[in-house]
């Protein structure tokens, strides 16, 4: 079970790695990095004024006790003038206890001085870094939005690209469906012309092929008896006709000398 544990969580790593090395922007990670680093920056900045505020403050301090000091030290001497010399015992005491105080200013003021100069020297190497980094992903920017476009120029060109092979898929699937169609036009035209599809507009008892074949014999044989038959008739028309013409040819010449016979015999008779 710990097996197969661990080879989920180490499928579903492979997974989410793979989805966002897919949806990374290079530009927005160099991006995001450098506004990060300005943070820090910030911080680094924000940190040395926090510094010289505690040092200013301590700084003032040191000014107000020295001025108690010396107010401390005129009030012991006219003390020890006016020969009250428990008074100004207790102010030379109050004084040594502001010089301890002094001194523990001064040196806590010396640590806040070497601490700004640490932080200074920090927020000058990190700006100094921040700037090359800047200058740097200014430059892989470039470099990758060239090297994206001439991807893209390429592969439409040579047309490897996931657009253009949706493009060629599409285009062969339109030639696919192009050829089955015209397949199936010429697969059904055959079947029409073999009489496999039957006439459903057609009333009474279907036809097949037998009886087409059989149907169309009839009519041509048909149709060569009548064009005999055509023909034999004009045939014997022609002759009937020739016979017709010589005898109107006889009954003409016998006409004429019936004529002349009687012109004959008119003259006899004068």
């Amino acid at each position: 079970m710990a097996g197969l544990t661990g080879r989920m969580s180490t499928v579903v790593k492979a997974k989410v790695s793979k989805l966002l090395e897919r949806a990374e922007d290079p530009a927005e990670t160099l991006d995001y990095s450098y506004q990060k680093q300005v943070e820090q920056l910030q911080n680094v900045k924000k940190g040395i004024a926090d510094v010289v505020t505690a040092k200013k403050r301590l700084q003032m301090q040191e000014k107000t006790i020295q001025q108690q000091l010396v107010k401390l030290d005129t009030q012991a001497r006219q003390a020890l003038s006016a020969g009250q010399e428990d008074l100004a015992r207790t102010a030379l005491e109050r004084k040594n206890g502001a010089q301890a105080e002094l001194q523990s200013l001064d040196q806590q003021v010396a640590e806040l001085e070497d601490q700004q100069q640490k932080l200074t020297e920090s927020e000058q190497k990190l700006r100094a870094k921040i700037e090359a980094f800047r200058t740097k992903k200014e430059v892989i920017k470039a470099q990758y939005s060239a090297a994206e476009a001439q991807v893209r120029i390429s592969e439409a060109a040579t047309g490897v690209g996931e657009q253009m092979a949706d493009v060629g898929l599409a285009m062969q699937r339109a030639i696919d469906k192009t050829e089955n169609m015209k397949a199936r036009a010429d697969a059904v035209s055959e079947l029409e012309s073999a009489g496999t599809f039957e006439d459903l507009t057609q009333l009474g008892p279907g036809e097949d092929d037998i009886d087409r074949q059989l149907k169309q014999l009839s009519s041509t044989s048909a149709v060569d008896a009548e064009l005999a038959k055509m023909k034999g008739e004009l045939g014997a028309g022609g002759s009937s006709a020739g016979e017709l013409s010589a005898g109107g040819a006889e009954d003409g010449e016998l006409s004429a000398g019936g004529a002349e016979d009687g012109d004959a015999s008119a003259q006899q008779q004068s």
